[in-house]
């Protein structure tokens, strides 16, 4: 009796240390004002409702008051896993010294998360279904074993309907006071004006430069036309290699999907890495990249970046380093003649 009575005393303890500041109506409201935009744009990006964006990222961190958010801005709980390079959190949650994945700012938590969700087959079926159906977004992440919780449907659902998250999957909207909405996916019409168009820098993950801000995407003119895919995008060569144009919207997974192939083996074959963002206009190949080209050399124009170059030029990034002894992170000044082939 007296081991019921202590251990039921310490039992009391730790709820009321647990509980001590429960989550007030208020901590639902400024999280919601501080992170509804960046939950639309990743809608926008990976097709993933808001509202369960929104909702998922409210549970898992406590609304941005937990250890794990607070010290390592990881508002989703995801742990590292072994395709993880970035830094790490070491946090007792299932098992002890769980490693967590940390992060620079909360926008990447949810970048990562949009990436999580898109590149994983277990969840592929979400994105079959319509971008305002939460509950059944809901229900498909507790069956695809996201959670352990089995209530954990049930909790999304409610806490999106008290909220009224589903506000923010509305694909009428045009604007919010903090993000513009995408419009429907481009054509390739659209595309080709991107000839002229001027995009902004894109560093990618661990700061390594993807496309300079003066770069100018080349367009469909310049390739050679293939074939039309079953959905109605028109695939080009280069060097005999096939490859698209991106298109708003597109994701890794989407794209593989389309394609038959694994959303790993696109990223990798365009020298990118699962997390870095992607462009509409933006060359990817659906098959690898060639180890030299037969132009031989290329002289560096303005805008140009060692990237952006194995790109046009259909050269693996590493073989074009290596051709010009060159690390990862040099960047060559316009004027300068590089090779494209050992020879």
């Amino acid at each position: 009796m007296k081991v019921r009575i202590a251990f039921f005393s310490i039992f009391l303890l730790f709820t009321s240390i647990l509980f001590a500041q429960p989550l007030t109506n208020s901590d639902y409201a400024v999280y919601i004002k501080q992170y509804k935009a960046i939950a639309i744009k990743e809608m926008q990006l990976y097709k993933i409702p808001a509202s369960i964006t929104l909702a998922q990222g409210m549970i898992e961190s406590g609304c941005g008051k937990s250890t794990l958010a607070v010290k390592s801005k990881n508002h989703f709980g995801i742990k590292c896993q072994k395709d993880w390079k970035g830094d790490t959190f070491y946090y007792d949650d299932d098992a002890k010294d769980e490693c967590f994945r940390k992060y620079n700012a909360v926008e990447d938590s949810y970048r990562d998360h949009s990436i999580f969700l898109s590149t994983r087959p277990r969840y592929a079926a979400l994105f079959t279904l319509k971008i305002t159906d939460y509950k059944g977004w809901a229900i498909g992440l507790k069956q695809a074993g996201y959670a352990t919780n089995p209530d954990y449907s049930n909790i999304l659902i409610r806490l999106i309907e008290k909220n009224q998250l589903y506000q923010f999957d509305d694909p009428t909207l045009t604007q919010s006071e903090d993000v513009a909405i995408n419009g429907p996916e481009e054509d390739d019409a659209t595309v080709e004006k991107q000839e002229s168009a001027v995009i902004q820098a894109t560093p990618g993950n661990n700061n390594r430069l993807i496309f300079r801000k003066d770069y100018r995407f080349p367009g469909p003119s310049d390739f050679e036309f293939s074939y039309t895919s079953e959905e109605g995008r028109k695939v080009y060569t280069n060097l005999g290699v096939p490859f698209i144009f991106v298109k708003k919207g597109d994701t890794w997974f989407n794209i593989a999907k389309e394609f038959n192939i694994f959303a790993r083996q696109v990223y990798k074959q365009n020298d990118l890495l699962q997390s870095d963002p992607i462009r509409p206009g933006q060359i990817i190949y659906l098959e690898p990249k060639k180890k030299k080209n037969s132009q031989r050399t290329y002289k560096v124009k303005e805008g140009d970046s060692m990237y952006s170059i194995s790109q046009e030029k259909c050269v693996k990034l590493a073989k074009l380093l290596k051709y010009n002894k060159l690390k990862q992170g040099d960047e060559p000044y316009p004027g300068v003649e590089l090779k494209l082939s050992r020879w």
